[in-house]
């Protein structure tokens, strides 16, 4: 077995029990261990997401995974080709005004350590932030309109990646489905369509990533 892949594996054997945010809903949710050059990266799990055992498991993700089938891969394919992390991998629970709850910045910061051990491990070529939480781990902006529908640089900690973000597919947003977001997310998926990475993983095998 590929080193990497194995130190990947061990990754998400420890990152399964971990427990140090009491007021987090387990289990904790990840995606395959797949050593690919593209990374998303969504907010945090839902109700819905630790039953079925695995991310963009309910609504939002049924729209997501039709942005991606729009640009050339399905959501089986996608969640074996590439590498799905988040924020914060267990439910935070439900807001008493409603919706979810917003992760605490301890939170987020706990589950910082075992998101950037994934990017240094995994280096990947492409990152993709869905959502505001998400995007503002990577990229620093203030709204959505600021940094969706263009290609941006990481460079640090010996990471060198494009970040393509998109907006969250709640269904209780409607950001993405009008003006401007409907266009910004048209050029943003039209960017990642385009990527060399997003090539590699449209053209790979699952097989062909973890080797």
């Amino acid at each position: 077995m590929n080193e990497r892949l194995r130190s990947l594996i061990l990754h998400q054997e420890t990152l399964k029990t971990c427990v140090r945010c009491t007021g987090m809903i387990g289990p904790v949710v990840m995606g395959h261990a797949v050593l690919s050059p593209v990374v998303l990266i969504g907010q945090a799990p839902g109700a819905k997401e630790g039953q079925f055992g695995k991310p963009f498991a309910w609504t939002a993700g049924k729209t997501l995974f039709k942005w991606f089938a729009e640009i050339g891969i399905g959501e089986d394919d996608f969640r074996r080709n590439v590498y799905m992390a988040a924020v914060c991998r267990c439910f935070p629970g439900k807001n008493p005004k409603g919706g979810d709850r917003v992760p605490a910045p301890e939170e987020i910061a706990h589950c910082a350590d075992w998101l950037n051990a994934e990017l240094r491990l995994l280096r990947p070529k492409l990152i993709i932030p869905v959502g505001k939480l998400a995007i503002r781990q990577i990229l620093v902006a203030d709204r959505l309109d600021q940094v969706i529908g263009l290609r941006h640089e990481l460079r640090r900690e010996g990471l060198d990646a494009d970040v393509i973000p998109l907006p969250h597919p709640s269904g209780a947003s409607t950001w993405h489905r009008r003006e401007p977001g409907k266009t910004l997310l048209y050029n943003a998926l039209r960017l990642i369509h385009g990527h060399p990475a997003w090539g590699e993983v449209c053209r790979g095998s699952s097989d062909g990533f973890l080797t």
